[in-house]
């Protein structure tokens, strides 16, 4: 089980390593990640006008790294571990780490966009699910389902509640409607290291796993199948696909724990949680300590 270390606000650079141990972290830290959050999703944003029939993957990746320069931040992915993108973009049956090369994109494809911005230190994860044109019956099904997935999961989030009730109510929301839970990617901690302890499953059992404490910060990022859950590998090492080629959907928020619940860092300032999706009751703004 891990451990837990309080990790000062005085200095962006203490603490900044990964380890075995969960940090936790203080206001200074929390009001970084409002920051990073925030930007993330203005840039998340940004996107939803080039989700149409013609733009190449390729357009996205431009408009990430020129948002990024223009705002003094930074991609986390650019280079990390040898990944050549400023974001990930992940088609129909990708599940994700989807290249934006120049594949256009056509009607009725989904696509995730998956950005992590550094800024001041801080890292911003987030990623949403888009729709070009007018999405299919089941791929708009596939695509709330995965966003109410991931909601299920934030509203477990509070102090004395365990790591297993998060992927408990993702696994458990997810099934209640015939759809799968990839089980070979997870959320992850997060703060001024991009991948940190703790990881955050898409699926386990309530009541177990370490115990959630104020001052975690951790994204929480189910990958929801219409059909089975199985993924491969594609032979660039990187991209993850359905096995069974079924649509694959994706979102993702950074959230804090808080005193009384949690925090999410990365909501959408122009309320486009679901972007192209609309009447979705899920899609409400959420308050800074979860109240929708």
């Amino acid at each position: 089980m891990n451990g837990y270390i309080n990790v000062p606000d005085a200095s962006k650079t203490q603490g900044a390593r990964r380890t075995d141990s969960i940090k936790l972290y203080g206001p200074d830290a929390f009001a970084g990640m409002r920051r990073a959050g925030a930007l993330t999703a203005r840039c998340l944003d940004g996107v939803f006008d080039l989700i149409q029939s013609g733009t190449a993957l390729s357009q996205i990746n431009t408009f990430v790294l020129d948002f990024a320069a223009t705002h003094d931040a930074k991609p986390a992915t650019l280079g990390y571990k040898g990944y050549q993108y400023a974001c990930c973009t992940s088609v129909n049956h990708v599940v994700c780490h989807g290249f934006p090369n120049e594949k256009k994109l056509r009607d009725g494809d989904i696509v995730n966009v998956d950005v992590t911005l550094i800024y001041d230190g801080w890292y911003g994860d987030s990623s949403r699910m888009y729709v070009v044109g007018k999405p299919k019956r089941a791929a708009e099904r596939l695509i709330r389902i995965a966003h109410e997935a991931m909601m299920q999961g934030i509203k477990a989030v509070r102090p004395g509640a365990r790591l297993g009730d998060i992927g408990h109510a993702i696994q458990s929301y997810a099934h209640s409607e015939r759809c799968s839970v990839v089980r070979e990617f997870c959320g992850h901690g997060i703060g001024q290291v991009f991948h940190d302890a703790p990881d955050i499953l898409n699926f386990g059992k309530a009541g177990e796993g370490p115990e959630l404490r104020e001052g975690m910060i951790f994204t929480v990022e189910p990958m929801i199948n219409l059909g089975r859950g199985e993924v491969k590998m594609l032979a660039d090492g990187w991209t993850a696909v359905a096995r069974d080629k079924s649509l694959s959907a994706q979102f993702e928020h950074s959230i804090g724990v808080t005193s009384d619940g949690f925090e999410v860092f990365t909501l959408s300032p122009s309320g486009l949680h679901l972007p192209g999706v609309e009447h979705c009751l899920t899609s409400a703004p959420m308050g800074p300590n979860g109240v929708i």
